[in-house]
């Protein structure tokens, strides 16, 4: 659920344009929620270090009081 107040929108704003920038974007899906600076990450990503990198970002931004990782690591099927 989005954050319903200025504060949370502009919290999952920030973070979800430090993921996209830092290389967690496709093919990894990662889902951004913020309440009462709460943050709350899930989806995939196809890396471990990638689902620290963006609990690690998440929690650097002012204004987060609590990052709630539920990222799982689901490595890419490769195409034959």
């Amino acid at each position: 659920m989005m954050g319903g107040n200025a504060a949370d929108q502009k919290i999952t704003q920030q973070v979800v344009n430090k993921l996209s920038g830092r290389g967690v974007g496709h093919p990894c899906r990662v889902a951004v929620s913020t309440s009462n600076g709460e943050v709350t990450l899930s989806g995939t990503v196809v890396q471990i270090h990638q689902k620290k990198l963006a609990a690690s970002l998440s929690s650097g931004i002012h204004g987060v009081r609590r990052v709630i990782d539920l990222l799982t690591v689901q490595a890419v099927a490769k195409r034959e």
